[in-house]
């Protein structure tokens, strides 16, 4: 619910400021298209297996949970990685040169996103890895236990741990390092707090923001991705239902965290959000800090 509600008013905003939206601006929207996708394509089948006390609908069914999260879950981890780019290039670039990141040369970035998180997604389909079951019996994944099981298992979860988690992760952390050790080295040059130009301080929060939500993202797959390369080396049965149901869990939950981050630092996010609750008849207490950018959620990537 907190899914769909929170990056169905981050999308409801993005459309009524379309004109508005600066081109990496549009990795923000993605990332809620793929977050929301998510939900809606396999929250409820989970929900149901769950009251049921097992997987509904077979291997077909399996196969498709499986699929939508191998997708969904590429595709975020893949725009967090754009996104941590973009902003470095925006950061440690001239005015001049941030401006030659246009709107389509984004749209083609998303794309080649979702290209490639549906070639990733498919090739289990095809013949290289496998789906199946979670070991608590009602969720679908990859079959992390093929690893040793076979040199197909084996070859497919080495490419997909390096080139869809390890260098995505280590990018987005260089990127956000490079941003880091800009601004710390700005704020040396300028003695007196008082005079950092309005335009450094919004830096410096928007940066924040963008931190947070690949710190959300990361912090909550870690627990999942020890619980997988755990069942790698050992067998699934060596670990309580309980032990690899929670990862999976929390590994979910990271759909809903996004719109909270932006309601915490956007002001103008917070206003777009209660003019949706007047119109929508809402009655939904939020956050009431005002501690937050001028700019909208659309201007973290301005700078």
């Amino acid at each position: 619910i907190l899914t769909i509600l929170g990056n169905s008013a981050v999308l409801a905003t993005a459309v009524k400021r379309s004109s508005l939206l600066k081109s990496p601006e549009l990795l923000t929207v993605n990332l809620a298209v793929a977050d929301i996708g998510m939900a809606i394509s396999m929250y409820p089948l989970a929900i149901a297996s769950a009251w049921n006390h097992a997987w509904l609908g077979g291997d077909a069914s399996c196969m498709y949970y499986a699929l939508m999260g191998f997708l969904f879950g590429v595709c975020s981890m893949m725009t967090l990685c754009a996104m941590a780019v973009i902003r470095f290039l925006v950061t440690n670039s001239s005015k001049s040169n941030s401006k030659k990141i246009t709107k389509n040369t984004v749209r083609i970035l998303i794309s080649f996103i979702w290209l490639y998180s549906l070639l990733w997604a498919i090739l289990p389909l095809v013949g290289w890895g496998y789906y199946g079951p979670e070991p608590f019996g009602i969720s679908c994944t990859i079959a992390w236990s093929k690893f040793h099981n076979s040199s197909n298992g084996f070859s497919f979860i080495l490419s997909m741990f390096l080139l869809c988690t390890v260098l995505p992760a280590l990018t987005i952390v260089a990127c956000y390092l490079g941003i880091a050790w800009k601004v710390h080295k700005a704020y040396q040059e300028i003695q007196n707090v008082d005079r950092i130009p309005h335009a450094a301080k919004l830096e410096k929060k928007l940066t924040l923001m963008a931190v947070l939500i690949s710190v959300g993202f990361l912090s909550s797959w870690t627990p999942y991705a020890a619980a997988s390369f755990w069942s790698i080396f050992n067998s699934s049965d060596s670990l309580q239902p309980i032990v690899t149901l929670l990862p999976c869990l929390f590994a979910k939950s990271s759909t809903a965290y996004n719109p909270f981050i932006y309601y915490i630092f956007s002001k103008t996010f917070r206003r777009e959000i209660k003019h949706l609750q007047c119109c929508w008849g809402w009655r939904v207490n939020f956050f009431s800090s005002d501690h937050s950018a001028e700019n909208p959620v659309s201007m973290m990537w301005s700078g």
